[in-house]
């Protein structure tokens, strides 16, 4: 068996029980769940001519795997997301370590115990860790706002150069934005580890798709009450039939094929894309890949690096790392970060969080409201920075909803 795909001008819209916009885990997940348990006939329209999202990877001119839209590393510590997607792939174990270049100097990233002793010298390091453990307990994660707080000589130390040689420039890079105007939940995610352990992780589920993550995304979406049309964007096939003519007035109905699908419409793209940007872009961060493939076994000492005080990419990630690959040459990924300015030529990735941008996407939001068939899923839909495993975990809580 295989993903069934079909050409959407040839689609029945009215023999379908649900429609689900985009292909992703969030996407996918929903429609396996509402096709196998719910028994539903599904239909699926992505706009790429792949399925998988982001997560989809191939294999190079070079026969190595990579992951075509930047690195993606399963890590989780929900079982029920875990389990679910086990269905589908067997797992390769892997914890992933993230390494900083300091200067041509290595060091783990998060900041860690390891790291303070190559940074300020065993004997400095250790009187360091103690006041650490002393103040917030050992195998902790700090915040680099939490340790900038404390009243303390050598926490304030430590504090000063983790923000400048770890947090501010990278940050600089990868936001387009002052530390300070980054959004505290993102903020959290660059810790001060008081540990020695230096992955990247430490949640209980870690691993990769011991063949990748498209045939993952294959076996996910072989089911005989699931279609996937390729090449077809939801604003291009959808007619949005509104209240009213006013600028905020609320959606009505969604037609398709001059159908009125008044059966569950899960949308897990852009929001401010299916209204055709009329209150104005919602503001994301995209990302420029630079690969190349190098005649060499190896390239760098783990999968990723960061540049946190030097270049203008924020990072380098060497795939074969991540998959386990063996092969004479390897192929790396140099990541820019950019401003999100055309849908055309480039992929939103990270919404840029802060309360201005969450009202104008409330306003987005607020036209859907009063259309009791459409779901909004996932990172985009949803204008929130989520990892794998919770998207995951809200499609399979969205389908409990739906089929309860």
């Amino acid at each position: 068996m295989a993903v069934r795909y079909a050409d959407f001008k040839d689609v029945d819209i009215t023999s379908f029980d649900v429609l689900v916009v985009g292909s992703g885990f969030a996407g996918s997940v929903i429609a396996r769940e509402m096709a196998e348990r719910g028994e539903k006939r599904v239909l699926i329209i992505e706009k790429r001519s792949h399925i998988g999202g982001n997560m989809y990877d191939s294999y190079d001119d070079a026969g190595i795997l990579i992951h075509n839209y930047g690195p993606h590393i399963f890590h989780t510590n929900d079982k029920r997301a875990f389990d679910y997607v086990c269905r589908f792939t067997e797992w390769r174990d892997y914890q992933h370590e993230v390494l900083s270049n300091w200067y041509g100097t290595y060091m783990p990233v998060p900041f860690n115990k390891n790291s303070m002793r190559i940074v300020f010298g065993p004997e400095k390091a250790q009187k360091y860790i103690e006041k650490l453990i002393d103040t917030f307990g050992d195998e902790r994660k700090v915040t680099i706002n939490e340790l900038r707080s404390q009243d303390d000589a050598d926490l304030a130390e430590i504090a000063d150069f983790v923000y400048k040689n770890v947090f501010l420039y990278y940050t600089q890079k990868q936001w387009g934005l002052t530390p300070e105007e980054v959004d505290p939940s993102v903020t959290a995610r660059v810790p001060v580890f008081i540990s020695e352990d230096n992955r990247y992780f430490q949640d209980a589920y870690q691993g990769m798709p011991a063949h990748g993550y498209t045939p993952l995304f294959e076996n996910m979406l072989d089911h005989e009450n699931i279609t996937v049309c390729l090449d077809t964007e939801a604003e291009s096939v959808f007619e949005l039939v509104f209240e009213s003519r006013a600028e905020d007035a609320p959606l009505q109905s969604i037609r398709v094929k001059d159908v009125d699908f008044t059966n569950p419409i899960i949308y897990t793209g852009p929001l401010d894309e299916l209204f055709l940007s009329r209150f104005g872009r919602l503001p994301y961060r995209s990302l420029d890949f630079d690969f190349e493939t190098l005649e060499q076994e190896v390239y760098q000492p783990c999968g990723t690096v960061n540049y946190t005080v030097t270049e203008d990419f924020t990072r380098i990630t060497e795939f074969k790392y991540l998959t386990g690959q063996q092969s004479p040459r390897t192929t790396i990924m140099r990541e820019y970060s950019k401003v999100y300015e055309d849908p055309m030529t480039q992929t939103p990735y990270y919404a840029i969080i802060n309360d201005e941008n969450n009202a104008h996407y409330q306003r987005y939001k607020s036209l859907t409201d009063h259309l009791p068939n459409f779901y909004a899923l996932g990172r985009l839909a949803e204008y929130r920075y989520y990892n794998m495993d919770v998207i995951i975990g809200r499609a399979l809580a969205l389908a409990d909803e739906l089929l309860k």
